[in-house]
């Protein structure tokens, strides 16, 4: 994995990060969040990967369901954000990824070996982020009014 600080003013920062052959996405996000003590950012990449695991929330077992996909594939969009949960960057991103006859699958990041590379753009927020658990899905989602920063409306 590498990375480029691109753009910074007023304390918010724009990073370019590319993650090589065989680096594991999620894992290395999460790893850069914590090098650069990210408590809120977007995130939007593109790429391909030889292997991924998506997820979907089953609301009945209350937990992700992951499948596998053992093929080359297209990262046709990665977003997501980075916020704070239990004093740690927690990485919250999608994939949208393209097969060889052009369909397309998606879901929740849980785990994606690149192949040949992945960009990805990380654009710090004005807010510092704060996820907590969700006690009727179990999920740590962002808590607005444990956030801090500009507010709104």
């Amino acid at each position: 994995m590498r990375s480029r600080l691109v753009y910074e003013h007023g304390g918010l920062r724009t990073f370019v990060v590319v993650l090589d052959r065989g680096d594991e996405a999620f894992a290395g996000l999460t790893a850069f969040a914590a090098e650069q003590g990210l408590t809120g950012a977007a995130l939007t990449g593109v790429g391909g990967c030889r292997e991924a695991t998506l997820g979907y929330f089953d609301p009945g077992l209350m937990d992700y369901r992951g499948t596998r996909f053992e093929e080359q594939l297209e990262v046709l969009s990665l977003i997501g954000d980075i916020a704070a949960h239990e004093g740690r960057p927690a990485v919250h991103a999608h994939l949208v990824l393209g097969r060889r006859d052009s369909s397309a699958i998606g879901g929740h990041l849980m785990r994606a070996v690149v192949f040949p590379t992945m960009e990805i753009v990380v654009t710090e927020t004005p807010s510092h982020l704060r996820k907590r658990v969700d006690r009727s899905t179990g999920l740590a989602l962002i808590a607005l009014d444990e956030s801090s920063g500009p507010t709104s409306r």
